[in-house]
């Protein structure tokens, strides 16, 4: 409880590790509060499904609330929001200027804090992909605010866990992103970090997973925790496996 993960990937795809995430604190019966920037509704039930969740199912029983960034970003820019009374859209800062997150943190803490939060076993913060917010208009501050203030109310006062994802790119020149990327990765209690393989593409490993566990957040003077595995993404599962010992190889 209250911990903060966060998942990165470098020249690959880490949206496997969001799936797992989501399907294994809906299946807990966690209170989640998914903030979805990168993809549609259909596209995450889809492969929940295959997962063995039903996120309309959670949605509809009030365990999970969806935030379809895709959907909210267009409505807001062509007009078709539908605002409730006293309630702005969480991607209100679109059409703001100086831009803040504001209403979006609002949107997170009125959700894990609802009435009916207490019959689930803890709340929930997923984020994907926070990096989308920087595209959108929100300067890294406004971005590493939000997560502050996320992190003060789901973690340290309704102790709940918060799991987001970032990308990050070595070829690209972005100032902005990486700011916000390495600004998590020094406040994070745990770090996931995706990476496609140097040598290129390979059908039998998709790719290396580095867990960091920041020990040195916990106790001054220690060490954090690196390991490296290997992964290959199948249909329901992710298999690890040491560097170099794929079934391929051996």
């Amino acid at each position: 409880q209250g911990k903060f993960t966060l998942l990165r990937d470098t020249r690959t795809d880490g949206s496997f590790l969001v799936h797992h995430f989501l399907s294994f604190y809906l299946r807990a019966g966690c209170k989640v509060c998914f903030v979805a920037l990168l993809q549609s509704f259909s596209h995450y039930n889809i492969v929940a499904q295959k997962l063995g969740v039903n996120l309309t199912a959670a949605k509809e029983r009030g365990q999970l609330v969806f935030l379809e960034g895709l959907k909210s970003c267009l409505d807001l820019v062509f007009g078709e929001e539908e605002e409730q009374p006293g309630q702005p859209s969480p991607l209100q800062f679109l059409s703001e200027s100086p831009s803040d997150l504001r209403a979006l943190f609002d949107f997170v803490r009125v959700s894990l804090s609802a009435p009916d939060s207490g019959s689930w076993k803890g709340p929930v913060l997923l984020v994907d992909d926070l990096t989308v917010l920087l595209s959108l208009g929100a300067t890294p501050v406004a971005v590493l605010d939000f997560i502050h203030y996320c992190r003060v109310h789901v973690c340290s006062q309704l102790k709940g866990n918060i799991v987001v994802l970032v990308h990050s790119s070595e070829d690209v020149e972005d100032e902005e992103n990486e700011l916000v990327v390495n600004s998590l990765c020094h406040h994070s209690d745990l770090i996931l970090w995706a990476e496609g393989l140097a040598t290129g593409f390979c059908k039998d490993v998709h790719g290396q997973m580095k867990i960091i566990k920041r020990l040195s957040l916990q106790q001054v003077g220690e060490q954090d925790l690196v390991q490296v595995y290997q992964y290959k993404i199948q249909e329901r599962n992710v298999t690890f496996f040491a560097r170099g010992l794929s079934a391929a190889v051996l």
